[in-house]
């Protein structure tokens, strides 16, 4: 039996849905066996990046899968080494050969790399690797407001997606409001956090017992109630159904209120602060 995952409409009119697939340390025959059976069973957007060395892996789920190629939303990442113009493009298209599909439903660029200060560069790049047909969809991840009024000033569009660090001890409230004010989706990485600091959190746990629900059903329904769209990780079939069967109950206003409060100021899980942080 297979999960509809309700959708939402980008920027750019590409629909996508509210739920997806993380893939992060999913290679080889096994983890594209867990991507195929993910499909399979509803999933319909499947998250990458360059940097995970796993887009051959997504490729192989996504042609073992019984779901038509486009059917799905692919996501792939630029990373912070290849930021440059000719690089960007580049690697576009070796993601793509990788993967070997014909087109990324979504690009984004991974980090700003503020300190390297080359990613309305590669911005440009994504820019013009969509009006070419390999892209659906540019977005980036990571981006302060900063970074992304800087895009929008130098290149005249803004991403249709912002994928962030977004989780009940991180709850992102300020740069959420302005991805809402200026039309962009958020998208949250890592949306269950550290796990066993969440499965061991009491207020989540009594809003889980009040509902019937797992911990992680809780969390994700927090993330859908706040508009964005998350990609929990696992290759567990049991826990990859269960991340999607969220859509037949509803936090109330206290429980939303419970677990926005359990943010911190220091929330980040690895103290990667876009900033300063550089990736490559």
């Amino acid at each position: 039996m297979t999960t509809t995952i309700p959708e939402i409409t980008l920027n750019d009119g590409l629909r996508i849905p509210v739920i997806g697939l993380g893939t992060y340390k999913l290679k080889g025959n096994h983890g594209a066996a867990a991507i195929a059976n993910a499909i399979d069973h509803g999933y319909r957007l499947i998250d990458s990046a360059y940097n995970y060395e796993n887009e051959g892996t997504v490729g192989a789920g996504v042609r073992r899968s019984s779901v038509r190629r486009e059917d799905l939303r692919i996501t792939s990442k630029l990373p912070g080494r290849y930021h440059t113009y000719e690089d960007a493009v580049t690697t576009i298209q070796e993601s793509l050969y990788r993967a070997n599909l014909d087109y990324y439903d979504l690009y984004l660029i991974h980090w700003p790399n503020p300190n390297q200060d080359q990613y309305v560069e590669a911005w440009q790049a994504l820019i013009d690797a969509k009006k070419w047909g390999l892209i659906r969809s540019i977005g980036v991840c990571n981006f302060l407001p900063e970074h992304l009024q800087r895009l929008k000033q130098e290149t005249g569009v803004l991403p249709s997606i912002n994928q962030i660090e977004l989780h009940p001890f991180f709850n992102q409230e300020e740069q959420r409001k302005w991805h809402e004010e200026h039309g962009i989706i958020t998208e949250s990485w890592s949306p269950l956090a550290r796990a066993n600091e969440a499965f061991d959190n009491q207020t989540i746990q009594s809003i889980a017992d009040k509902h019937n629900k797992t911990i992680s059903q809780v969390i994700l329904r927090w993330h859908y109630q706040l508009g964005a769209v998350s990609i929990p990780k696992s290759a567990s079939p049991i826990r990859q159904r269960e991340n999607m069967s969220i859509f037949n109950f509803s936090l109330d206003d206290d429980d939303m209120s419970k677990i926005g409060n359990l943010s911190r100021p220091d929330g980040r899980m690895k103290n990667q602060d876009p900033a300063i942080y550089e990736e490559f």
